[in-house]
């Protein structure tokens, strides 16, 4: 039975926010990824496309998720289903870091606006 602890997680950072990954291929996993995000206060990631379809789950705080380009507010406790194709913005207004956990299937992709691709090394 694969177990991560806490101190053999890994952490990543890009575009001002924190990323520490638990379940990769890397670490036992066979289909799926799951990794905590940290948003500090005033973080705004940029638009991007996904290529597969995530769950994203608010643990703390509240951000202003903008989804094919609607925008919401969420606070904790509540869950985003993001699908393959959905163009997804991500920002924290507030004066706190907001925390989620995230879960997709193993190969996430994300396009940017200006066309360049991101294969987080956090979800494959």
């Amino acid at each position: 039975m694969p177990v991560v602890r806490a101190s053999d997680a890994v952490t990543h950072e890009i575009h001002g926010a924190r990323f520490i990954s638990y379940a990769t291929p890397l670490t036992g996993s066979k289909e799926l990824c799951a990794w905590r995000g940290e948003i500090p206060a005033g973080t705004k990631a940029p638009l991007h496309t996904v290529n597969r379809e995530e769950i994203f789950h608010l643990l703390d705080g509240e951000l202003l998720i903008t989804l094919d380009g609607r925008v919401e507010r969420i606070a904790a406790g509540d869950t985003l289903i993001v699908n393959p194709g959905a163009t997804l913005g991500v920002e924290n207004p507030t004066d706190r870091t907001a925390v989620s956990w995230v879960t997709t299937s193993i190969g996430l992709e994300a396009e940017l606006a200006d066309g360049s691709r991101i294969t987080p090394p956090w979800a494959n």
